[in-house]
C-alpha cells in the first residue's frame, strides 16, 4: 500500500475543509443517528472555532489534524483523539470525505493516527466505538491491529494499546 497522506496540523484558515466536510449529508450519513435527518454537524463555523480552542496544541490530552494528501495537498478526511479519564483511555476518531472514500485513505489515515497517539504522544489506549452496521469502518480498525472489547445495543467496542501497537509494528525477526 502506497501511503498518500500525512498529518497536517490545520490553521484557521483551514476550517473551510472541516465546514464542507461537517455540512455534507454523505460525509455524514454515519451521524444521522445524533444529528437528524442526515447527520450534518449544526453551526460547522462554530463548531470549528470550538475545535481549534479545545483540541489543536492540546496534545497529549487532545490532538487533531487533516488527512493531507502529499501529492496535490488536497485534504481528504480528519482524525482526532482525547483523553477520557472515566474509562482511562483515548477516544479516537477519523472520518474520510465522501468522494475520497474507497482510496485506501481510511486504513492510511488511520495508522497515521496510530503512530502519532503512540509513538509521538506515548499515549497508552485508544478505544472506538461504532454501530455494527458500519463494515468498512470495523474493517480498517481490525486490519490495523485493533480488538473488540465488548458490544452492546448495536454498538461494537473497539480497542489498541500502545504496547499491542508497537509490537505489531516492529520489524519480526527472521527464523531460519
Amino acid at each position: 500500500m502506497i501511503n498518500d497522506l500525512q498529518l497536517y496540523i490545520p490553521h484557521p484558515e483551514d476550517g473551510w475543509f472541516y465546514v464542507k466536510m461537517m455540512s455534507d449529508p454523505e460525509t455524514m450519513a454515519y451521524n444521522a443517528p445524533w444529528f437528524p435527518p442526515d447527520g450534518c454537524i449544526p453551526a460547522p463555523e462554530s463548531e470549528w472555532l470550538e475545535m481549534q480552542k479545545s483540541f489543536i496544541g492540546k496534545e497529549p490530552e487532545r490532538f487533531y489534524a487533516f488527512l493531507r494528501r502529499k501529492c496535490d495537498g488536497a485534504f481528504v478526511g480528519d482524525v482526532n483523539f482525547h483523553y477520557n479519564p472515566e474509562r482511562n483511555w483515548w477516544d479516537m476518531g477519523i472520518v474520510i470525505y465522501a468522494p475520497e472514500r474507497g482510496k485506501g485513505y481510511g486504513k492510511q489515515g488511520l495508522r497515521l493516527l496510530l503512530d502519532r497517539a503512540f509513538k509521538v504522544d506515548g499515549i497508552s489506549r485508544l478505544h472506538n466505538d461504532f454501530e455494527t452496521t458500519r463494515d468498512a469502518a470495523y474493517h480498517i480498525h481490525k486490519a490495523v491491529g485493533f480488538r473488540e472489547t465488548g458490544m452492546f445495543d448495536g454498538i461494537i467496542q473497539l480497542e489498541l494499546t500502545r504496547e499491542e501497537y508497537l509490537q505489531d509494528s516492529s520489524p519480526k525477526s527472521i527464523k531460519s
